[in-house]
């Protein structure tokens, strides 16, 4: 190869380089810090840009998003003497990319550091049971303090989290039980006071069934006393308007003798004094003497011109024998015999 064709080929690659170095792509949420000669220049925002080669060059890359560090545990004693072990969650962005640069050699480190420093002296100033309780109140007062302090780094603590808390395996075995027996006493709690909810609500319950009951009972009683009533008005108006005759009346009255004479339990049979009377009237109204009523020593009545049942028959030879014993008593002929007492 030529030597001019050489020197050709050394200028192209030479721009190619220059061409190469010159011009910087710096993408979305990125700056870049630019040196001059080892001096800051300027910061390259998102887009193409252009530098002057071997002059310029790129200092840092800055990630502008939101970025989150998770530290490891770290040991820190309570105000009550007991070590713990809190893993903590870290939120930041960078605001001043030119401060995280020059400001810091290492600002994670920085920042790793100063989240154990804040979390020990917020930590020791609370006992476990307040530590294990109030993890808001330990995350805004981190937040805070850490946002004071990186201010000069360029950075902006978003947020902090406490991930874990772990005290001693002591420690846990007694909150165990601690928790275990509160759960067992709210069990009870809740148990009598369903208990005690039972018992008032079936008392309550038979309360008011009682009361039903009474009332019903009670309306039911009334209602029946209403009835009866009505039915007896309903009965003696029903007698008072057909206007019953004593013919009717007399055979109504001879009805009721076979009833009045049935039962083991019947000793002494009375015989009342308006019987005569009925039996006169009986004979009037079957073909008896018409001008007047019977006198009383003669009470003979045909029964086998009665049209009459064999009960009726019976009752009223019954009243007819009975009629002549009391008239017979009236008159001194007889002496009443009266049944044998039992043994």
């Amino acid at each position: 190869m030529e030597p001019v064709g050489i020197l050709l080929l050394i200028v192209a690659i030479f721009l190619i380089i220059v061409l190469f170095r010159s011009i910087k792509i710096v993408p979305q949420q990125w700056n870049y810090i630019i040196e001059r000669l080892g001096r800051y220049r300027r910061t390259l925002e998102p887009g193409p840009r252009l530098l002057i080669p071997f002059v310029d060059s790129v200092r840092a890359k800055v990630d502008l998003r939101e970025r989150v560090v998770n530290f490891p545990p770290q040991p820190v004693i309570t105000a009550d003497n007991l070590g713990v072990q809190i893993d903590t969650v870290l939120y930041y962005i960078i605001t001043q990319p030119t401060a995280a640069v020059y400001n810091i050699e290492d600002y994670l480190a920085g920042v790793e550091q100063l989240t154990t420093t804040t979390l020990r002296n917020v930590v020791g100033s609370m006992d476990l049971e307040k530590t294990l309780t109030s993890r808001e109140e330990i995350n805004a007062r981190l937040a805070a303090e850490l946002d004071k302090a990186t201010d000069k780094w360029g950075l902006k603590v978003t947020r902090v989290e406490l991930r874990s808390i772990e005290p001693p395996l002591s420690i846990r075995d007694a909150m165990e039980k601690q928790m275990r027996a509160e759960r067992d006493r709210r069990a009870a709690i809740l148990n009598a006071e369903g208990t005690k909810r039972s018992a008032i609500l079936n008392a309550e319950g038979e309360q008011q069934a009682q009361v039903l009951r009474a009332k019903g009972q009670r309306d039911a009683a009334v209602l029946r006393a209403d009835g009866e009533a009505k039915a007896i008005q309903t009965v003696f108006a029903a007698i008072h308007k057909a206007k019953p005759t004593d013919r009717l009346l007399t055979y109504q009255y001879l009805q009721t003798l076979p009833s009045i004479a049935q039962g083991s339990a019947n000793k002494v049979w009375v015989v009342p004094a308006e019987l005569t009377r009925a039996l006169g009237s009986v004979g009037n109204a079957f073909g008896g003497d018409k001008s007047g009523p019977a006198e009383e020593e003669e009470v003979e009545i045909d029964t086998s011109a009665l049209e009459l049942d064999d009960e009726a028959k019976k009752a009223l030879e019954a009243a007819q024998s009975a009629a002549r014993e009391v008239q017979d008593f009236g008159e001194g002929k007889t002496t009443p015999q009266l049944p044998p007492s039992p043994a």
